[in-house]
């Protein structure tokens, strides 16, 4: 055969090497949608919590939030007239049955926190939001909520934080 082995597979390592290099993906998740030429800063609003439960949920919430837009973002904090603003409260913090098993107890109880968001971007026209938004975990019922809440929150403040992010700058 005129074909030797060797020759094969360098032409083979070849062609791959310069299909490699030639072909890249290039994406970026950093803030999608902000039009950086017009937008620079941003104002957090303490969010309230107008719920009766869980006294340190205010103070979490606003320090995830303020962390995801300075972090993964351009844009500079501003205590007035900011470029983006984003304002709102904390609605709900529910605890409900579930599951329920054939003996008519529930075997799994739902914590879900909802919270109120209102962004506004002054820069750019039709990218507002006003908006709730709602994100929960299931845990075992035989265990309270004073038991489990230590634990879920932080989860569904980071679900809240995910879902606000994207809605409002991700443009996802």
């Amino acid at each position: 055969m005129g074909w030797n082995k060797k020759y094969v597979s360098k032409y083979i390592a070849a062609l791959l090497t310069i299909l490699l290099v030639s072909c890249s993906i290039s994406y970026k998740l950093e803030g999608g949608s902000i039009n950086y030429d017009l937008t620079k800063t941003i104002h957090i609003s303490d969010f309230p919590n107008r719920t009766p439960f869980y006294s340190q949920l205010s103070a979490m919430f606003n320090l995830a939030l303020r962390k995801r837009f300075i972090e993964q973002t351009r844009l500079k904090e501003a205590s007035s007239n900011a470029d983006i603003e984003i304002e709102g409260e904390i609605n709900n913090f529910d605890v409900a049955n579930m599951a329920v098993k054939s003996d008519a107890y529930a075997s799994q109880a739902r914590l879900t926190i909802s919270v109120h968001v209102q962004y506004t971007n002054n820069k750019e026209t039709g990218k507002n939001v006003d908006q709730t938004f709602s994100a929960n975990r299931d845990f075992p019922s035989t265990q309270s909520i004073d038991d489990v809440q230590d634990q879920l929150v932080p989860q569904i403040i980071s679900d809240l934080i995910d879902q606000i992010y994207n809605s409002t700058v991700a443009n996802w």
